[in-house]
């Protein structure tokens, strides 16, 4: 009976063990998670364009006359645009641009069609009219300018080195030389590793997901890709990967448009309004601010062009 009792104390305790680590487990991520209601709210209290404003320029007049806003991005960014399976929707500050621009074309921030873009098919959809706009941590570069057209910037990242955790190979740009690094194909990823670390071996995958399962499984011995991409990973993953550096220039991130669309001018100035009304700063509050510190202060929008 002594030895049943033990045994009976035993399983209670590593019950008691496994219940708390579940709980913890689920504090960790509920930390990482969107506060649904908040963002759902941002997006409807938006700005509305009255109908001159509208009027006054022939993107945003086809978008209106569609009754829908045609939108290149992605359902796997988790900071950026991730799809809610519970429910449908899709959250995270790309997200929250694009719906609140549904909302100030056409006083809904539902009013909006998905299409799924990679790094390589964003050009593409823009080009074949597949989509109105292209909201997809879409870096600004003057090679893609030459087919399409960006409004803003809207948002400002750098490169970084993802790692697996417990990696001590490699801790910078000079560690990359002679190893195996994923980066996206179609992204800037190749030509930033060409000027920066110019002996690394570069493997090019189609989407994110994929390089990050290439430093995971061993496949590859790093990832270079933008920061903002690789905190998202971080923060849904918590553990399993580590930063070896963060380098590079400014990326600034725009909203792809049709070439010499006149829908630069009128999302730039929807850029401009949701800024000053401070609708930016609460986006990027709820979409990584809250997600990634909590007590971090949200930087100043980059400034976009007259």
């Amino acid at each position: 009976m002594k030895h049943l009792k033990n045994r009976v104390a035993i399983l209670l305790a590593v019950i008691l063990i496994l219940t708390a680590s579940a709980v913890g487990f689920a504090e960790a991520a509920d930390s990482t998670a969107i506060d649904k209601a908040a963002f759902d709210t941002l997006v409807a209290s938006g700005p509305v364009a009255d109908d001159g404003t509208v009027a006054a320029s022939t993107w945003a007049t086809k978008v209106k006359e569609a009754g829908k806003l045609r939108v290149g991005t992605t359902a796997q960014s988790f900071l950026f645009s991730l799809l809610d399976e519970e429910d449908g929707k899709y959250r995270g500050f790309d997200a929250g641009l694009y719906q609140l621009l549904a909302n100030y074309i056409l006083g809904d921030p539902n009013a909006w069609e998905f299409t799924q873009v990679t790094s390589s098919t964003r050009e593409d959809v823009l080009i074949s009219d597949q989509v109105d706009a292209v909201f997809a941590t879409y870096s600004i570069l003057p090679s893609r300018q030459e087919v399409i057209s960006f409004a803003g910037p809207y948002f400002t990242s750098k490169q970084a080195i993802l790692v697996a955790a417990g990696n001590e190979e490699i801790k910078g740009l000079e560690d990359l030389a002679g190893k195996i690094v994923a980066t996206q194909q179609g992204s800037s990823g190749p030509a930033i590793l060409a000027e920066y670390a110019p002996e690394a071996i570069v493997q090019e995958e189609l989407d994110d997901e994929t390089a990050r399962q290439d430093v995971e499984i061993g496949r590859a011995d790093a990832y270079v890709t933008d920061y903002t991409l690789i905190l998202g990973s971080m923060v849904r993953n918590p553990g399993k990967y580590a930063v070896a550096g963060i380098f590079g220039e400014d990326d600034n991130y725009g909203i792809g448009l049709p070439k010499d669309s006149d829908g630069v001018a009128f999302v730039n100035d929807f850029l401009r309004k949701i800024e000053a009304d401070g609708l930016w700063t609460q986006l990027w509050q709820i979409s990584l601010g809250d997600r990634t510190g909590g007590t971090e202060t949200a930087p100043e929008p980059p400034v976009i062009p007259d």
